[in-house]
């Protein structure tokens, strides 16, 4: 190497250096507002936090009035008469509780009122009802359960619309009891960073006769666990109380809610700073949102039947305590996902916020002691874990970067979480690994310099075409290449490895000369460069060294022209009691970087880039759906319509966030007209898979794969069942995420020598 390259190199310390001096950049830059993947992993932290610490007792201030399976089976099925609601809020007020919640609306009438019932009667009957029935007509279900309802402290639930269903009724708005006021008062509510509503789902006006109302609205994190609920609420600029906060702010006899406001920040929102109710101030989120301190898994707190509280049983369990009615039926599917349960009671969601409002012990996320602790442990630990990988032995480093992260976790369990105060610490971790990782490669490099030079240099071998393109321009002996877009290739035989140990070493040494020398000649014929063999794996491009405007068209000939001679020479091996042979083949058209890449004195002309590695996985992506060849969109894109290609698939593959599409070329121009029909049938079946309409899919996919039974067909069955049986999320778009496509894995690499 030059003394001009040496000076450039990183040592391992500076290397250490310009990977804090990156990860402080890039934490600045996220500005307060970190990617949704560290928000995932910082929630999963906590998750394991809360675990580990394992359940707390709660106050003993709560209470669930339970629609259980046993309160079904005795009364029926839901929902109950409104008249059967009106007992049990009447023998709830009688045992004299602080407040009562129903974690439930009411937006519709109780069909079973018998006013409803004789009405209907009336208007079928020729003359008037008999006078004992007349007087049943104003019999009114919902009106009895709102007198009732209006006969204590009471809170009836209602749910906001988030999203704008065109259903907006003017004049369909909450009527909470409560004064909301913002501190300071220069503060508008229209201004307040709250999570907006679009319309409320009401109760109907005969039974909304309780003292207050608030929304029980919860919203999971991107994994669907719950970290965090709404304590206030927005709509049309005006803020709305939970029914959580209204149960206890009614139980504590509190008549004011305070938002505390923070300076107006630059895109004109004003975050929340959190919540008071007389002298309690509740830390919340920006969005007016309470960390919720989870007490344990389901059941933390008591639970009466439903039933029993109607027949007068347990009621003085009652007295003095916050009453929620909700449901565990399972039936009535009102469950969430909070760190200690995949299925816990809504209801209970809403006791722990009342139980963390009593006990004023709810998390509290700092963001200024996050951003001050990331710089702390980033810089001083990273300098610390460079200085161990530099200076110390190899075993030691390893055990000190442990040491160092392990102590990051501790602390935050033990001096943050453990006082209820939560610190995101996964971007701190991710970076010094990430400096572990440099650091030891550059090590690594340092070390074996020598070795891996003696390796390189008769590890591979210069083909003709390179030799005459070098001895006709010798200034591209340059160790920095180019950036061009080209078209990559991977092939290489299907069960090599089961081929290999059926033959003995030198005739596989011969078969394999044989194979690769009619593969190879083939890509020399469509102006393709034979970059490397690896193992029995082929690894080309087209582009370069010359420039080729058809290298897309060029490459997918090849594959076509490789898996036809393919066809022709398996029934010649066979012949010779050779195995069967098949062969799998990915293309990808893309920006890579394309030079003689190595040291001074052995060069490797060679590509390199992310389009080289997708080509490489989309080769063994043909095992996936039994096809022979896959190309991405890119290089289906570049082709045009000289290739009739059919879709395969949308796949994100392993280590890419963005999805590509993928397509078998079938033939070369015009398909035959069966064909034509048989993959457009094919696609549409797709398009109703990727819809979710899944028995539409599966019926015309088994109608394809009774006609033309094919591997394709059968893995899309296969996947389709699977998402009968577990349906994927609403907003899932489709993609088969994070498909592992095999990578080409083989001894050290050898030059290709066509």
């Amino acid at each position: 190497m030059t003394r001009q390259s040496a000076r450039l190199t990183l040592t391992p310390f500076k290397a250490g250096v310009v990977m804090i001096f990156l990860a402080c950049l890039l934490f600045y830059s996220f500005g307060g507002a970190k990617p949704d993947f560290l928000l995932a992993m910082d929630n999963r932290l906590l998750d394991t936090m809360i675990q580990w610490r394992g359940a707390r007792p709660t106050t003993g201030s709560v209470i669930i009035v339970d629609i259980d399976e046993k309160s079904l089976q005795t009364i029926g099925q839901w929902p109950w008469p409104r008249n059967i609601l009106a007992t049990l809020t009447d023998n709830i007020h009688k045992a004299g509780p602080r407040a009562l919640g129903f974690d439930m609306v009411f937006p519709e009438a109780d069909r079973s009122s018998p006013s409803r019932f004789l009405k209907e009667i009336e208007k079928a009957l020729p003359r008037a009802l008999p006078p004992l029935l007349h007087d049943l007509k104003d019999l009114d279900h919902d009106r009895i359960f709102g007198n009732a309802l209006s006969r204590g402290n009471t809170v009836l639930g209602y749910v906001f619309q988030t999203r704008d269903d065109g259903l907006k009724a003017p004049g369909d708005q909450p009527f909470p009891s409560a004064r909301i006021v913002v501190s300071p008062l220069d503060a508008g509510f229209m201004d307040l960073t709250l999570i907006p509503a679009y319309r409320a789902i009401l109760n109907i006006p005969s039974i909304a006769m309780a003292r207050t109302e608030g929304f029980f609205n919860v919203f999971a994190d991107i994994e669907g666990t719950l970290h965090r609920v709404p304590l206030i609420m927005a709509m049309d600029g005006m803020p709305y109380p939970s029914m959580s906060l209204e149960t206890f702010r009614l139980g504590m006899e509190i008549s004011t809610i305070t938002l505390h406001a923070a300076t107006r920040i630059k895109d004109g929102g004003t975050p929340i700073l959190g919540i008071s109710l007389d002298q309690r101030f509740i830390p919340t989120d920006e969005n007016g949102q309470i960390a919720v301190n989870f007490r344990g898994p389901p059941n933390s707190f008591p639970y009466v039947p439903a039933v029993e509280i109607i027949q007068g049983k347990h009621l003085h369990r009652l007295k003095n305590k916050f009453v929620l009615i909700g449901t565990t039926a399972a039936g009535l599917f009102d469950f969430r996902a909070t760190p200690f349960s995949p299925t816990c009671p809504g209801v209970e969601v809403n006791a722990t916020i009342i139980d963390n409002l009593m006990a004023q012990d709810p998390l509290v996320y700092d963001l200024h002691t996050e951003i001050g602790l990331t710089y702390t442990l980033v810089i001083a630990g990273g300098l610390l874990l460079t200085l161990l990988l530099v200076h110390a032995p190899p075993l030691t480093g390893a055990i000190g970067g442990l040491v160092i992260m392990a102590g990051i976790l501790v602390g935050n369990h033990t001096i943050l979480f453990l006082n209820n105060r939560q610190a995101g610490t996964t971007f701190p971790l991710i970076s010094l690994l990430a400096i572990y990782i440099i650091v030891t490669t550059q090590n690594f490099f340092r070390e074996g310099r020598d070795r891996r030079y003696i390796q390189r240099a008769f590890g591979h071998y210069v083909s003709p075409r390179m030799v005459d393109r070098l001895m006709a321009d010798p200034t591209s002996l340059s160790l920095t290449g180019e950036q061009r877009e080209l078209t990559i290739m991977f092939s290489d035989i299907r069960d090599f490895t089961t081929i290999s140990e059926s033959m003995d070493s030198r005739d596989l040494g011969a078969f394999m000369n044989e194979y690769l020398t009619i593969m190879s000649d083939i890509v020399m014929k469509h102006n393709g460069t034979v970059d490397k063999f690896i193992g029995d794996a082929i690894m080309a491009f087209w582009g370069a060294p010359a420039h080729d405007p058809r290298h897309a068209i060029n490459a997918v000939k090849t594959a076509l022209a490789m898996l036809h001679k393919l066809r022709e020479m398996q029934g010649k091996w066979i012949h010779r009691n050779l195995p069967f042979i098949d062969m799998g083949v990915g293309i990808n058209t893309g920006l890579v970087s394309v030079g003689n890449f190595g040291s001074r004195s052995r060069f490797d002309y060679t590509v390199m880039g992310d389009a080289v590695n997708l080509a490489s996985r989309l080769e063994g992506a043909n095992k996936n759906y039994g096809s022979n060849i896959i190309v991405s969109e890119f290089t289906r894109e570049s082709v045009g319509k000289k290739f009739f290609c059919r879709y395969v698939d949308r796949v994100r593959v392993k280590g890419k966030e963005k999805a590509v599409e993928i397509y078998e070329p079938l033939v070369t121009g015009t398909p035959p007209k069966t064909m034509a029909v048989e993959v457009r049938a094919f696609e549409d079946a797709v398009g109703a898979y990727r819809q979710q309409r899944f028995r539409e899919a599966l019926a015309a996919m088994d109608k394809l794969n009774r006609t033309s039974p094919q591997p394709l067909y059968e893995a899309y069955i296969q996947r389709i069942h699977a998402y009968m049986k577990h349906p994927p999320p609403p907003e899932w778009d489709g993609v088969e995420r994070r498909v592992d496509l095999r990578l080409p894995q083989a001894p050290p690499t050898s030059k290709a020598k066509p």
